[in-house]
This record gives C-alpha cells, sequence and structure tokens, in this order.
C-alpha cells in the first residue's frame, strides 16, 4: 500500500518530470520515522487527485496516487529517457484520471487536447460551502485506536478529507496541518491508558491548532484570488509592492520588483488550481529569499533554518526589518522635481511603482491598503496636475491632501478602539458584528505603530468575505458599487454606505419577537446570542430605527425578560412562552413602541467602520 515503507525517492517538481532522485530532500519529513520521503511524495499525489477528484472515494484516491508514484519508482531504476518518465508531471496525473473507470463527470474534459483538459479540470473544481458534506466528529477512544493500529492510512484519509474539501488550499498548508493532526493523534492518544487522563478534552484543546491554519490560510488565499479575479494583477502587484517594501525596507527596487513578479505569478498558478506549478514556483521563492538575506532582511535568519513547509509562513509573520539609517523621512522629489510629468507619461506604472515602493518603504505604520490609496492619490494628482494649463502650485496640494487622508483614516482607527474599549466586546458586536469585535480584541491592544496594520488589514479580510458573500447572494446596489469600483477605496466606500432605501423590511408578525425559553438561560454566551438574534430582527424590521427608540425598546425588553424569568414566577421553562405575561404583552410591547407615535424617525443610523 502506498501509505507503508518504500524506498526514498522524490519526484522532481523543478524539472515537471516523473523520474525520481535517490537524493535526500528539504521538506519537512510528514511522518517521524521510516523511509519518510517517498510518504511524503505519496501524500502530495493524494492532495493532487482529491483535490481534481472531488467526489472519488478514498480507495479511488489511493489508487490513482499508488499509480504515480510506482511510476516515479520504475523510472528512478530505469532508463529515464522512457517516454513515460518525461513526460511532465500535470499530464501524468491527469491521464491517470482520464484511464480509470467510473469516473463520468470528467468524460467531456479527457476528451479534450492539453492545455485545454487542464483548463478544464480546473474549472470542475468547487469550493462552495456544503458541495462536499462537513466532517463528522469521530468517536475519541474510537479514535485513538484506529490510530495505534493504522496511523499512516489515517493521516493519509485526513489529507485526502481536507484536499478535496478544499481543492484551491495550497499543498504546503495541507501537509503541515497533518503534521499538526498527526502530533494530536499521539499527544492526546499516548495517555489514553491513564484513568485520569480526559480523551475528549484533549482533543478539545489540541483540535483548534489543526482546525485554525485549514481556515486562516483557505481565507488568505480565497480573499488574495478573489483580489486577482476582481481586480486584476496590476492591483495584486501593487498590493504586494507596498507589502514587501515594508517588509525589505533595505531592499532595492529591482529586487523587491522581481519579487514581487514573482509572487504574482505564484499566485496566478496557485488561484488558477495549478498546485504543481504553484508549490514549484513557492520553492524557488523561498530559495531567493533566503539565498538573499544579506540584501533582503536580518530578521528571516531563523526562518530559513526552519524546515520548508514551516517557513513560508514564518517570513510572512516575521517583523519588519530596520529602515536604513541613511533613509530620507520624505520624498519630496515625487512632488517638487520638475521631471516628474515626463517620467509619469513615459513610464507611468515604473513611475507610481516607484513613488509606493519609496513610501512604503518609510511607513512600516500604515497598513498596506492606506498605501495603496496614497498611491492611487498620487495617480490622480500627477493625472491633473500634468495637463497643459495645470496651476504651478497644483503638485504641492497633493502634500495637505494626504495630511488629511492620514489624519482621517487614523482617526477612524482609533474611535472604533475608543468604542471597543469602552462598550466591549458584546456591545460592539452589537454595533458591529462579531469578526469586527475579534479585530477589536486582537489590534486595539497594540501600539500605535502597529494598530493600523493590524486593523486594517483584517479588516480587509472581513470586507473580502462580504464581497465574495454578495457575488452568489446580492446585497445591495451600494455594496455592489464598492465591492467593485477599487480596491483601495473599499473600505472607506463601505463606512459611507447609508440606509439601503430599497430594503423591504420584515412584516411585524408574534413569530417576529416571541419570547423563547432560551432568554431565560442563566448561559451568559447563549443570552448574548439570542438577544443579538432579536436584535437583528428589529433592525430588519425597522431599519430606520434611532437611537433614542433602541434604548426604549431595549429598557422594554429588559424588563420584561425580568417579568418572565424571575424565580418567584415558579414557571417551567417549556411553559414560559405559554404566561400571558409573556405571550400577549411581549408582543404588543414592540407593536407599540415599533409604531412610534412619540418618537420621529427621520435620523438615520450611522456606523464607523
Amino acid at each position: 500500500m502506498i501509505w507503508e515503507q518504500v524506498p526514498y525517492f522524490k519526484i522532481n517538481l523543478s524539472k515537471g518530470k516523473i523520474f525520481a532522485q535517490k537524493l535526500p530532500i528539504d521538506w519537512t519529513p510528514l511522518f517521524s520515522s521510516g523511509p519518510v520521503h517517498n510518504m511524503k511524495n505519496a501524500a502530495l499525489a493524494m492532495i493532487m487527485f482529491a483535490q481534481y477528484v472531488q467526489g472519488g472515494t478514498f480507495g479511488k484516491a489511493v489508487k490513482m496516487a499508488e499509480d504515480v508514484t510506482d511510476l516515479a519508482k520504475r523510472c528512478a531504476a530505469a532508463d529515464r529517457d522512457d517516454p513515460d518518465c518525461l513526460k511532465p508531471l500535470d499530464r501524468i496525473f491527469l491521464d491517470t484520471i482520464c484511464q480509470e473507470e467510473n469516473l463520468p463527470r470528467f468524460t467531456d474534459c479527457c476528451a479534450k487536447k492539453d492545455p485545454e483538459r487542464n483548463d478544464c479540470f480546473l474549472s470542475l473544481k468547487n469550493a462552495s460551502r456544503g458541495f462536499i458534506s462537513s466532517f463528522e466528529r469521530p468517536n475519541a477512544e474510537a479514535a485513538c485506536k484506529n490510530h495505534s493500529q493504522h496511523q499512516h492510512p489515517l493521516t493519509g484519509y485526513f489529507i485526502y478529507e481536507v484536499s478535496r474539501r478544499h481543492p484551491f488550499l495550497y499543498a504546503p498548508t495541507i501537509l503541515s496541518v497533518a503534521i499538526r493532526y498527526d502530533e494530536m493523534m499521539k499527544n492526546c492518544c499516548g495517555s489514553a491508558a491513564d484513568p485520569t487522563h480526559n480523551l475528549e478534552e484533549c482533543f478539545r484543546r489540541q483540535a483548534p491548532k489543526v482546525v485554525k491554519p485549514v481556515k486562516e490560510d483557505g481565507l488568505r488565499q480565497e480573499h488574495t484570488c478573489g483580489i486577482l479575479k476582481k481586480f486584476g494583477e496590476r492591483t495584486l502587484k501593487a498590493l504586494k509592492l507596498a507589502q514587501i517594501s515594508q517588509k525589505f525596507p533595505k531592499a532595492d527596487f529591482v529586487t523587491v520588483n522581481k519579487l514581487v513578479t514573482d509572487i504574482a505569478n505564484m499566485h496566478k498558478d496557485c488561484c488558477r488550481g495549478d498546485m504543481l506549478d504553484c508549490m514549484h514556483d513557492r520553492e524557488e521563492i523561498l530559495h531567493y529569499v533566503c539565498s538573499n538575506q544579506d540584501i533582503l532582511s536580518s530578521k528571516i535568519k531563523k526562518c530559513c533554518e526552519k524546515p520548508l513547509l514551516q517557513r513560508s509562513e514564518c517570513i510572512v509573520n516575521a517583523e519588519n526589518d530596520d529602515k536604513p539609517a541613511d533613509l530620507s523621512p520624505h520624498i519630496r522629489e515625487f512632488i517638487k522635481d520638475k521631471g516628474i510629468c515626463e517620467r509619469f507619461a513615459r513610464e507611468k506604472d515604473t513611475h507610481l511603482a516607484r513613488f509606493l515602493y519609496e513610501y512604503s518603504r518609510r511607513h512600516p505604520e500604515f497598513s498596506a491598503q492606506m498605501l495603496l490609496r496614497i498611491g492611487k492619490g498620487y495617480e490622480d494628482l500627477l493625472t491633473e496636475c500634468c495637463k497643459t494649463g495645470a496651476p504651478d502650485d497644483c503638485c504641492s496640494r497633493g502634500e495637505e491632501e494626504l495630511k488629511k487622508h492620514i489624519y482621517e483614516t487614523e482617526s477612524v482607527m482609533k474611535t472604533s478602539c475608543d468604542i471597543y474599549k469602552e462598550k466591549g466586546d458584546y456591545y460592539f458586536q452589537n454595533e458591529f458584528t462579531k469578526q469586527m469585535t475579534t479585530i477589536g480584541s486582537k489590534c486595539c491592544q497594540l501600539s500605535q505603530d502597529k494598530l493600523l496594520p493590524c486593523a486594517e488589514e483584517n479588516l480587509d479580510l472581513v470586507l473580502g468575505e462580504i464581497c465574495r458573500r454578495h457575488l452568489t447572494d446580492p446585497i445591495n446596489a451600494g455594496v455592489c458599487h464598492c465591492c467593485s469600483s477599487s480596491y483601495a477605496l473599499r473600505r472607506p466606500c463601505m463606512g459611507k454606505l447609508e440606509i439601503d432605501e430599497n430594503y423591504v423590511p420584515l412584516s411585524l408578525t408574534p413569530g417576529l419577537f416571541t419570547f423563547h425559553e432560551e432568554l431565560c438561560t442563566t448561559e451568559e454566551e447563549k443570552l448574548q446570542h439570542k438577544k443579538q438574534e432579536m436584535l437583528i430582527n428589529l433592525i430588519k424590521y425597522k431599519p430606520q430605527i434611532t437611537q433614542e427608540q433602541l434604548t426604549s425598546v431595549t429598557a422594554a425588553f429588559t424588563a420584561m425578560r425580568e417579568q418572565c424569568c424571575k424565580e418567584e414566577n415558579q414557571i417551567s421553562t417549556s411553559d414560559i412562552p405559554k404566561h400571558p405575561i409573556c405571550k400577549e404583552t411581549f408582543y404588543y410591547l414592540f407593536l407599540i413602541e415599533l409604531y412610534f407615535s412619540i418618537f420621529p424617525t427621520n435620523t438615520k443610523s450611522s456606523k464607523v467602520i
């Protein structure tokens, strides 16, 4: 079987061929003992087949992976000029799928010739929620017994299940998660014989370490691919230029630009689902970065000493390098130089890229999104000021506009953090969302120089998710405009949205504000969740509700809850909704309060994003 011990070999990704190399390799061993290199390549083959044939069984994925790894062994032992050994790897994988029986979904794709065949297979990948049923949590004792008897097949099955649910997730991420999964199984199951050891608690405590990277890396990858798809390669390159310039401020423009191009090309391959090219690109970039630490950064030495699977995440999370000591604080030559209009006309993108590079390396305290807005502002400034007849002092006005934008952005973030610190998680979540509350708890405690990058870059992930949901389930024209017009301006655009005038409010029915028994729970988290459900219904019913009206309704609700839930009533929880005070008064309370003969309804709500 593919997960048993077999001779070492390495699929040569750099050449794109199937022949094997009997050489030590730089990848972290997937398992702790035995001839691990072949098993790791078996894992890579499993990932490829599970991501391409999502509906296939585990047994079929194992068989196809065995076919490929068997071919690799034959090519290692035989003449490397054998035609089968010289085929590109992607062709070998697709040939293997097309030779399998009972895969009718791929018949049309298999009839095509490459590269159209590969494009057809990629188009069938489905990452939507619900396409494959969610994981079922196994019994802890049964899982440990299975792990002790079938460690490698069990880890292989885990890789298969993760891969087919995440057909665009980077293979290195899946391999890293598989290592963590195996460590969790060993840690929790190793002490199973100890009567004081709580298996369920052990899995509950360690499972987030396994699941979190899948969710976080998957979200970031989906986010990056969304930017590439919606706003194009130019926007993605600008974003990476800002981020890399901040990370490596000592690197020159040519070096940074090379990395930007390589990383953008990697994302194009990864977002298309070409995992072999994706892995190859990623490995080459890591090799370049770690081979050129002297010109890039003094902060990544320890990262480059880590195994390959851990290296990328470490570099991304490493601190920005120190700015060069002789770096001037200002770049006024981009405003005052008499030749800027000529350079802008002759090499627009290069000139703008140099401006963004120079500005970004000087300002690690700004978010990449803010730097893109500054870059866009500079482009708009030159477009206006380089016109014939523009006033001589036109460009100098740009500095004032820049200061104004920086002040506004910092004020928005400061105001949001002040609200979070004042109101705490629950009330901040009432005002905004749960995801924004998580951002507040994560970022608002940071120093001023780290607040903006943390807050806006995490908020950008949330807005990206909103925009992706909008594509499949449109929200309104305002959200559509913000999600489509400009990536750099997406956050300010969302922050300026007013109430949707075309929204049709929910009808007021008794069921809308039913007094559920959960409202009498003593578990604070459940109570908050139920109260927030009712708050959402209230806003959907009365989207133009004023703060005064909301305060009035909240006070009435609090009094009603106390009346219905107080212990001396001696009402069983199942009878609470039937109790006359709760059954009738609660509905008519909202009916009276929400028809508002007292308060006007001409005040629009405003939100800070």
